[in-house]
């Protein structure tokens, strides 16, 4: 009776431990999931980025200094590898897009030109997906990272190869422009 006992504990122990497992590995996926939801709109947003500084090429070619930094934030992002390098590589992408907008103001035409109009559009609702899918990464990396911490998956989680995940985070000075209200005027 006794040997029925244990084994009946050991084969409980044993069920914890694969239900316990099969949960971080779910998890884990859930994090490559997300993170491949980014990418698929940061691919997006790489290949519209050659399009809008040719746009722009047409009517301030002069501005070339911006134009090339645009071009190689863009190509910086396009070759980041994992998620931290992407997110940095990303941030600077981010500036120098502000700066290519911020250079059109100077230029009525550019800004009146139903192409370029187009592109800022197509620009503006593929970094709204990217912030929901940056939303979701974090959200998704969160509860992995939670879960790997905790007792008793802490206790088998590194035996495993389970180790925490980055966040896809904002760079400070993207942190200050998000939480500054933008000047409205008209």
């Amino acid at each position: 009776m006794e040997v029925w006992i244990v084994l009946g504990v050991i084969a409980l122990i044993a069920i914890y431990l694969i239900v316990l497992y099969n949960r971080l590995v779910a998890l884990r996926q859930t994090v490559s999931q997300a993170w491949s939801d980014i990418s698929v709109q940061l691919k997006q947003r790489h290949d519209l980025v050659p399009n809008l500084v040719e746009t722009v090429k047409g009517y301030a070619g002069h501005e070339r200094a911006t134009l090339e930094a645009v071009t190689e934030a863009r190509n910086a992002a396009v070759a980041a590898a994992d998620p931290q390098a992407q997110a940095k590589a990303e941030n600077i992408l981010t500036g120098a897009l502000r700066q290519l907008f911020a250079l059109a103001e100077a230029y009525p035409d550019l800004k009146a030109n139903e192409n370029f109009l187009h592109l800022q559009a197509e620009l503006s609702d593929i970094e709204n997906k990217i912030a929901a899918s940056r939303r979701f990464f974090n959200n998704a990396v969160q509860e992995y990272n939670t879960a790997i911490e905790q007792f008793p998956a802490v206790l088998i989680a590194r035996q495993f190869g389970f180790t925490a995940s980055d966040f896809f985070e904002l760079d400070e000075s993207e942190a200050v422009a998000v939480a500054t209200p933008p000047d409205v005027k008209f």
